[in-house]
């Protein structure tokens, strides 16, 4: 070798692969094959790693790799490529007919490119090629031999046919077995030199192998012999199909799909080419060349996610400019001044964030989470007497009427003695008010509009809006968010949720915004006592219920369903209100509501305000309960089937008591004996930390319920995991600097990224 063994080693494997194309590819430029020259080089390989199964690859397979090899390498000398396209229909692949392209469109497979990223599920390790006297009961192996002896016949049960073959080789017999499939004592017989995979097992007189994987060809197994993907499939299709599609898929296409990562980024983060991904991703020569394929797609697909973030929000800031606010000390000093409490240090650095973001020219982005009962709206109140302190309008959108209503009470209370006009703006309110309403506001004689979606109704106008507050963002879209927008110039935006957001979620979910988190809660909050209430206890709940109404208070009631279901074994919300109103709580009955998702809008707001308003005292509900409901004189909830829930999810519900003088209780009911699922859920009897919660179900769980199915689903994450921390802010690092440095993705190697970037962004979800 010389000073630099890595150009030396470049320089002669672009000799070998000249070799190789002048000599048709056929693995014949050096002694032993190729690829046992590339592992010979051992760490000096490189990138060069990806030549390793040249030599177990079709001679078309080794003309595609050696030419991209080639093209990394600085040189076109093989000639001029065949020109095969990733993006064709799944039919270009033989044996791919109508009937299996509609089986495989299920599984959203339509293209060659979409069956190369359909990610096995797990791996079997056939990789151990034993002769037959060391195959050992419990172990998976690979065995190649002779097939001597094969016959089909009824089982004892005369419903099932079994097909048995006696496999030789040198070192002794085993016993194969496999039932329905009586094609195979045809397939197999008098076969020679069959490779065979599967677990062995005992047998009455010695080992067998119980329905193996075969493979006929032992010089290019698929089946056997190596890891062995299985895959998710659809009705009508085998593992046997697929792979043998995707084998030939990755032999004639893997070298034609696009490069999203350049070789400058692929070797800064230690990842291989897409094309080697591909194979290791289906067929990997081990464990080590199957993780790095894995995570090099997740690390690509985080950064075409982080990409299409950053490029939003850039859109949002860039599109028109932003109205600065100049923030007066005297009025931050009146509204601090006539407040009932002291600011929590959570509180005041949100502020700060807040009025730091208003005081820019650039549209404020930013996103207000905190736990249930942590003083959010108190934060929004700061940030809309700061911009209305400097002649500007601001408007706070609810998902319901009734938080509308609580988030007027709240804003009234805090802003009126300043001078602060705020008004209400729902459904509910007369149409002859909302006319005289939206004129002063069009006037700009009111200065703060609460409401619901009824604020981004065409008629709404406003004279100065330069802040707009979304409370519980996750349940409005993001057209809802722009409707809210194009009501003023481009103003400042504050979303708001009581739902803590793990920070692996915040850095994907919610990357495009700016993030403040408050912790902790205000003084004199007390803990919400959270008890465990096994099944057969039931009785004692309902007691503690009504001690709790006859003391005054108002109490809780939710179940996971609305109705009884064949599907679900669960209590259901109208069952069980019709059962209780007759039994446990009769003498109550007039006061015992009904709430869930199935109703409609106005029916929802009127018992929803029964209950606020005391008129009812018992409300039986859903988890539709989860927010818009502030009763201080609810006291207790009682969670029916809280195995259902997530830890979060439980949390939230758990939020809607203890917001009163009075000490509050959440019971946990659980149809489960699962010792697991009921350890999970006595976390919450420990642990009152939203955010700490939050982390324990992404953990257990997933994201669906930390931030609900369907922004879940709109990740579409098929490789990365919201979990990989690690991975998601090495992804986000260099997504930052690729925009410092190129921000429209125009340089010539960008150019897949950039076009993976736009597919993102015009998927549904995202606009």
């Amino acid at each position: 070798m010389t000073a630099d063994p890595e150009a030396a080693l470049a320089r002669e494997a672009r000799r070998l692969l000249e070799a190789e194309a002048a000599a048709g590819f056929n693995d014949s430029s050096i002694p032993g094959g190729l690829s046992r020259w590339i592992a010979g080089q051992g760490q000096h390989a490189g990138s060069l790693t990806r030549l390793s199964q040249y030599s177990r690859l079709r001679p078309r397979t080794r003309e595609d790799l050696a030419r991209a090899v080639l093209a990394d390498l600085g040189t076109s000398h093989a000639g001029p490529s065949r020109g095969r396209d990733a993006d064709q229909p799944v039919t270009v692949l033989p044996g791919v007919g109508p009937t299996a392209e509609k089986r495989l469109a299920a599984l959203d497979i339509r293209t060659v490119s979409n069956l190369l990223h359909h990610r096995p599920r797990r791996y079997i390790d056939h990789s151990s090629v034993v002769p037959i006297a060391e195959a050992e009961p419990g172990r998976e192996v690979t065995i190649i031999g002779d097939v001597v002896e094969i016959r089909a016949r009824p089982a004892r049960s005369g419903r099932v046919r079994v097909v048995e073959a006696a496999i030789a080789d040198k070192t002794g017999q085993i016993l194969a077995v496999w039932f329905n499939q009586v094609y195979l004592a045809k397939t197999l017989r008098g076969r020679r030199n069959v490779a065979f995979a599967g677990r062995v097992e005992s047998a009455a007189y010695d080992r067998q192998l119980t329905s193996p994987e075969y493979e006929l060809d032992v010089h290019r197994m698929v089946h056997a012999g190596r890891l062995v993907p299985v895959y998710p499939l659809t009705r009508g299709l085998s593992q046997r199909q697929l792979r043998r599609w995707m084998s030939l898929a990755v032999d004639d296409y893997a070298a034609s799909v696009p490069e999203t990562l350049s070789a400058a980024q692929r070797q800064a983060h230690g990842l291989p080419d897409v094309a080697t991904a591909i194979r290791n991703l289906h067929f990997p020569v081990d464990a080590v060349a199957q993780a790095a394929a894995a995570r090099r797609f997740a690390f690509a697909e985080l950064l075409v996610y982080q990409l299409a973030i950053l490029r939003r929000r850039q859109t949002w800031r860039e599109s028109q400019p932003g109205r600065p606010v100049q923030i007066h000390r005297d009025a931050l000093a009146a509204f601090g001044g006539q407040l009932p409490f002291k600011l929590t240090d959570g509180q005041r650095v949100a502020v700060t964030d807040v009025l730091n973001d208003l005081r820019r020219d650039r549209p404020m982005s930013r996103l207000l989470q905190g736990d249930v009962g942590s003083g959010k709206t108190v934060v929004a109140a700061g940030a809309l007497h700061a911009i209305v302190g400097d002649g500007w309008q601001g408007a706070i959108m609810a998902p319901t009427e009734v938080l509308a209503e609580q988030h007027a009470a709240t804003l009234r209370e805090l802003l009126t003695p300043l001078g602060v006009r705020v008004e209400l703006v729902t459904g509910s309110v007369p149409a002859g008010e909302k006319r005289r309403i939206w004129r002063d506001v069009e006037r700009g004689d009111v200065h703060v509009v609460v409401g619901t979606q009824a604020i981004i109704q065409r008629s709404a106008r406003f004279a100065r809006l330069n802040l707009a507050v979304v409370d519980e963002q996750h349940r409005f879209g993001v057209q809802q968010r722009g409707e809210i927008r194009a009501k003023g110039y481009n103003p400042h935006l504050l979303a708001m949720s009581a739902t803590p957001i793990p920070r692996t979620l915040a850095l994907t979910v919610y990357g495009d915004l700016d993030i403040s988190a408050l912790r902790e809660l205000p003084g004199g909050r007390r803990p919400v006592k959270t008890s465990f209430v096994p099944n057969h206890r039931r009785g004692d709940a309902y007691a503690f219920i009504r001690r709790q109404v006859e003391s005054g208070r108002q109490a809780f009631i939710v179940f996971p369903i609305i109705e009884d279901s064949e599907s679900l074994n669960a209590r259901s919300a109208t069952e069980e209100h019709k059962r209780l109103t007759r039994g446990a709580f009769a003498d109550l009955a007039d006061a015992v509501g009904l709430l869930h998702g199935r109703m409609s809008a106005t029916a929802k707001e009127r018992v929803m305000r029964s209950f606020r308003d005391g008129e009812i005292r018992i409300l039986v509900s859903t988890s539709v309960i989860e927010v818009g409901i502030d009763v201080p004189n609810a006291s207790v909830i009682v969670i029916e089937g809280a195995e259902r829930f997530g830890l979060a999810q439980l949390h939230q519900l758990r939020g809607r008591v203890g917001r009163g003088e009075h000490q509050s209780y959440c019971l946990l009911m659980s149809e489960t004996t699962d010792a697991t699922e009921n350890a999970r859920l006595r976390t919450l009897q420990t642990v009152h930390d939203g955010f700490t919660l939050a982390e324990r179900d992404l953990e257990l769980r997933g994201p669906g319920d930390v931030i609900g199915t369907r922004q879940s689903g709109a990740l579409g994450f098929r490789f990365a995991s919201v979990t990989d921390l690690s991975t998601i802010q090495s992804a986000r690092r260099h997504a930052e600097a690729l925009v410092n440095a190129d921000p429209e993705l125009a340089d010539p190697e960008h150019r897949s990224l950039s076009a993976a970037v736009a597919r993102l962004l015009t998927r549904n979800e995202w606009n």
